[in-house]
């Protein structure tokens, strides 16, 4: 049974992190004179492709916290799985909210990051090595990317570049998670 639960986990995870990130790079082909290095990312989700930016990113966060039942079903690790509601409840309010909202779109941005991030190192307990040690690592880059990017340090990859170095991270982590808990098995 752990083991049907672990895979509906998985593909949920794989599907929501997969979609989000090709159509969020069919909307910044799409979006005129879009930068991703001088442009956000939420920049996305209030000109022409703001239908496909916020649906996606939407549809992500849903996806998240349904995928949080599931994980919490096959773990029993509760702290893992509020993480994962916290990310799927940050990605829904990203897009709803979009940047025009002001606080409320940076407090569901920086939720979403945050706990991406935290959900990408705890999650080094559900993993065999050398997984684990990947997603540490991708917690990690995300982190030390997001204090510099609220820093106003972008490395010579302007704001948009910067902020990708914050967000890429933590969707590589939850591609792997998802494809990891697809092929796991009841022995880890």
């Amino acid at each position: 049974m752990k083991y049907d639960v672990r895979k509906m986990a998985g593909t949920l995870l794989l599907f929501g992190s997969v979609q989000f990130f090709l159509l969020l790079v069919i909307a910044e082909a799409l979006y005129p004179g879009y930068s991703v290095s001088e442009n956000y990312i939420s920049n996305l989700g209030v000109g022409p492709t703001s239908l496909i930016f916020n649906s996606s990113v939407f549809l992500l966060g849903v996806v998240a916290v349904i995928s949080a039942y599931f994980v919490h079903r096959a773990f029993r690790f509760a702290l893992f799985s509020v993480f994962l509601i916290l990310i799927g409840a940050g990605a829904i309010g990203v897009g709803l909210f979009t940047e025009n909202s002001g606080d409320i779109h940076f407090a569901a941005s920086l939720i979403t990051y945050i706990f991406g991030e935290l959900a990408a190192v705890v999650s080094h307990k559900l993993q065999p090595p050398p997984l684990s040690y990947f997603s540490v690592l991708l917690g990690v880059i995300s982190f030390v990317a997001l204090v510099l990017f609220t820093s106003g340090i972008y490395l010579g990859l302007g704001v948009g570049g910067m902020q990708r170095l914050v967000a890429y991270p933590v969707l590589l982590w939850a591609v792997s998670f998802g494809s990891f808990l697809i092929s796991s098995s009841d022995r880890f």
